[in-house]
């Protein structure tokens, strides 16, 4: 550490780390420090050029630097299990993008080395922060829904080229891996183990082709979270349904974190990622005098610094590890899972 900040190093200097990372960490300048970020080819005709940052075309440089405290590596998902092994043999700290692993053997070994080590690793589950998801959250524990029914989230898109272009079924590089496990580790960060589930994934184009629809039913005693995605909806779902005994909530719109990265509208506007009344959900209940409300729930901002937060007080301040290798675990084996008889 430097002046009580901890050195970061970034393997891959793409879309992954320069939207969704970085961007997030220069918020945090009094806990962290960013020396150098490693690609197999190093160029800056999308992502300039960081001020006071070293690029290089050679890991061993990022694994051998004595700075640096943690690496997050922000490769596609079928290098992840390499270079966390890499990491983590080095001494260092492991931050790996999502899906965390291929499989849950990878990631069991993967736990297993660090728990070794003595060394903090886990998956970059940022959507813990999604300003939906947050907001669903201030609406259950204010109690005006009453007991818990019925949750639905969908993560929806009308993108048929992605799946008409692929002719081959690669379950790692499946709709289930590559949105579930945003939307699964929602549930699990909140509801926990499940208590059983219920899975439909389908190559809506047929075998041999990508897996582009999924509908989980996950059931926590009488309550049941449905997550569903698909690449065939021309209007998106709502974000998330949610009913109690005494009322719904309907959040329509996403979290715009990423809707604002996507058109290089940064974190350092006061207005990131913020929802305007329009966005906002509505909640509709009865109260415990017979009285009918239907009510506007300001949308409660959203952050994945926040990730980052919780790795500098685990590191540094010795806090409990938040997004824990349990639930990891526990993701990875429903993804496994709900892929295993496609072809």
């Amino acid at each position: 550490m430097i002046n009580n900040k901890l050195v970061l190093g970034y393997v891959g200097n793409g879309k992954s780390a320069n939207r969704y990372h970085i961007p997030f960490v220069l918020q945090r300048p009094e806990k962290f420090i960013i020396k150098r970020i490693f690609d197999i080819h190093v160029h800056h005709d999308l992502w300039e050029a960081i001020d006071g940052v070293e690029y290089t075309e050679d890991v061993n440089e990022l694994l051998h630097d004595t700075d640096i405290d943690m690496i997050v590596v922000c490769t596609t998902h079928h290098f992840h299990y390499q270079y966390a092994k890499m990491v983590l043999e080095a001494g260092k700290h492991c931050l790996v993008e999502k899906p965390f692993m291929e499989n849950s053997q990878q990631a069991q070994e993967i736990f297993a080395l660090a728990k070794q080590k003595g060394l903090y690793c886990s998956a970059y589950q940022n959507r813990r922060y999604d300003s939906d998801f947050l907001t669903v959250q201030k609406v259950i524990e204010s109690g005006k829904l009453g007991d818990l029914l019925e949750l639905e989230m969908h993560f929806d898109y009308y993108r048929p080229e992605v799946p008409e272009k692929a002719h081959e079924f690669d379950p790692a590089n499946s709709y289930l891996y590559g949105h579930g496990c945003h939307t699964l580790d929602q549930v699990i960060s909140y509801f926990g183990k499940p208590d059983d589930i219920h899975y439909d994934v389908r190559q809506l184009l047929g075998d041999g082709r990508m897996n582009d629809y999924f509908d989980l039913d996950l059931y926590y005693g009488t309550l049941k979270i449905s997550v569903k995605s698909s690449y065939f909806r021309i209007k998106e779902r709502p974000s998330f349904v949610v009913y109690g005994k005494k009322g719904m909530f309907i959040k329509q719109t996403k979290d715009r974190q990423e809707e604002h990265l996507k058109l290089f509208y940064m974190p350092d506007h006061a207005d990131f990622g913020k929802d305007l009344p329009i966005h906002y959900g509505v909640l509709t209940y009865i109260d415990d005098n017979g009285q009918y409300h239907e009510e506007k729930v300001p949308t409660v901002a959203g952050d994945y610094a926040r990730v980052y937060d919780g790795i500098y007080d685990c590191i540094v301040n010795g806090q409990p590890q938040i997004i824990t290798h349990e639930q990891t675990l526990l993701q990875m084996k429903i993804l496994e899972t709900g892929v295993q008889n496609l072809k």
